[in-house]
């Protein structure tokens, strides 16, 4: 039976708080490229990572549209405690150990080849920057190694919702607009080199979300949510990466 005809009813209710959520924030959604969304079939969903949010508004967008459950590869920390240790592992998320990743590779991979939609943050961490960082190279060998595409995933707006270190007031996140582009499928055969693949993902990703932040119907300029490099007050990649190094040494 398809994995979207299943009934999964803790899923289902967290979609339904989701969207109740959203509803009640007022969220206005718009949403590009809808038919890259496989019906059917395994597939690597990788996503830009600018807030908190991004999981629950994809999947809400990705359920709106198809039905479909999304399978995200998240932190082993989301998974302790109770109630969300418990809904996280009912909801089939994959819980993803740093110091020992085989694991939650091979689960992701056999979600995967039963046909499974697994969302991946390649770029790790939230990006403060608001630009689409160094990816790591796992979105890539999963989709390699299970022989399912890659769709790239562009969120822009969720952010300004909730972030970390954001500066918004409780009011200014009523209304926000939140835009998605879900970019055309990307094959990647065993045989090409991942770190080269892994940056083609990224300048798609980055090419995606430019084209997001310009047609942003809010003027980002001097913004804390919006990029340097467009005249945002957010702070670099090279000035948070100085920053972090100074942390390191201190």
């Amino acid at each position: 039976m398809p994995t979207r005809y299943r009934n999964e009813p803790i899923y289902t209710a967290a979609i339904g708080a989701g969207r109740a959520l959203f509803g009640l924030l007022g969220v206005k959604r718009k949403v590009i490229g809808l038919e890259n969304l496989p019906a059917e079939g395994g597939a690597v969903m990788a996503i830009t990572h600018f807030g908190y949010l991004e999981f629950a508004l994809v999947e809400w967008v990705t359920w709106l549209h198809n039905r479909r459950r999304i399978r995200f590869m998240a932190k082993k920390g989301a998974f302790r405690g109770w109630p969300l240790g418990a809904m996280m592992r009912n909801m089939k998320h994959i819980s993803v150990d740093r110091d020992a990743g085989a694991h939650a590779y091979d689960e992701a991979i056999a979600a995967l080849q039963r046909g499974e939609l697994v969302g991946v943050f390649p770029e790790g961490t939230i990006s403060q920057s608001f630009e689409v960082q160094r990816l790591k190279s796992g979105a890539v060998r999963l989709a390699a190694e299970a022989g399912v595409p890659i769709i790239p995933v562009a969120v822009w707006g969720g952010h300004r919702i909730l972030t970390k270190g954001g500066k918004s007031r409780l009011r200014d996140r009523f209304g926000t607009a939140v835009h998605f582009s879900f970019g055309a499928p990307i094959s990647v055969l065993p045989e090409d080199e991942p770190l080269a693949a892994t940056d083609r993902l990224k300048a798609t990703l980055q090419t995606m979300t430019d084209a997001l932040q310009s047609d942003y119907p809010v003027d980002g300029r001097d913004q804390w949510w919006h990029p340097s490099r467009r005249d945002g007050a957010a702070p670099s990649g090279d000035a948070i990466e100085r920053e972090a190094r100074r942390t390191r040494l201190a």
